[in-house]
């Protein structure tokens, strides 16, 4: 079984990244698929290492806005080396550094060369902060290798993702990109009296599914509206791990 890397990556803040990663652990944990590290390398918001239940690693890969040399090797070295399958949060602040970093060492073929498989996921947000996502996957698909996967993420929580009454698969970004893109994931907006208020309580606390599920805080009606919502979150994920 060829072993992934992901990187969920993008240059704007708040926008789901760490969401993403989470529901990534979780697929992995609830499907049996083996051996997964989790990477928090955020400087600012640690909202992924702050799971229990993922043990993830924290590495600060960045020294004075550029990346240290060492700490990436490292963590290039634990992603060849280990048999696991890698999920990687980046911070905004890591996104242009990084993907720099990725593009200018080589570090990509060398990951390839090593029989693992890369897959970018872009989280794309509406509302005020689509103009920016948009450019964060746009960047991605300009600059990384053809051969790499990227997972497009449509987090509807700010808002439809839509300009100018086009939604993505209409935008010019999409149409020139589309041949880029291995999948195309949704993150509907929940209401906020139900589903989005079981939601808020679950991410505000650092649980999976799973725990929320068990814990005693949840009713009996909240727990099955997670139940709906870990089924059409996890569901998608057999696409792209």
């Amino acid at each position: 079984m060829t072993r992934k890397v992901h990187f969920i990556l993008q240059g704007k803040g708040g926008v789901g990244k760490s969401f993403v990663a989470a529901l990534l652990a979780q697929h992995y944990q609830a499907n049996g698929r083996g051996a997964v590290v989790c990477v928090d390398t955020d400087p600012v918001n640690a909202t992924f290492s702050g799971y229990e239940a993922f043990q993830t690693r924290r590495i600060e890969l960045l020294d004075n806005g550029t990346v240290d040399s060492g700490r990436f090797d490292g963590l290039m070295m634990s992603i060849v080396s280990e048999d696991a399958d890698f999920i990687v949060d980046n911070g905004a602040s890591c996104f242009i550094p990084l993907t720099k970093y990725l593009f200018e060492s080589n570090a990509l073929a060398v990951i390839a060369g090593q029989g693992r498989e890369v897959v970018f996921h872009s989280v794309l947000t509406g509302g005020y902060g689509l103009r920016d996502t948009v450019a964060g996957f746009d960047w991605i698909a300009e600059n990384m290798p053809v051969d790499t996967r990227i997972v497009v993420w449509l987090n509807e929580f700010f808002g439809p993702i839509e300009a100018e009454g086009k939604g993505f698969e209409q935008m010019k970004v999409y149409q020139r990109h589309q041949d880029r893109i291995a999948a195309l994931l949704r993150l509907p907006k929940q209401n906020e009296q139900t589903f989005g208020r079981d939601l808020k309580a679950m991410l505000d606390q650092r649980l999976t599914f799973a725990e929320a599920r068990a814990s005693a805080q949840f009713n009996i009606f909240s727990k099955q509206r997670i139940a709906m919502m870990e089924r059409q979150f996890l569901e998608q994920l057999k696409l792209v791990a």
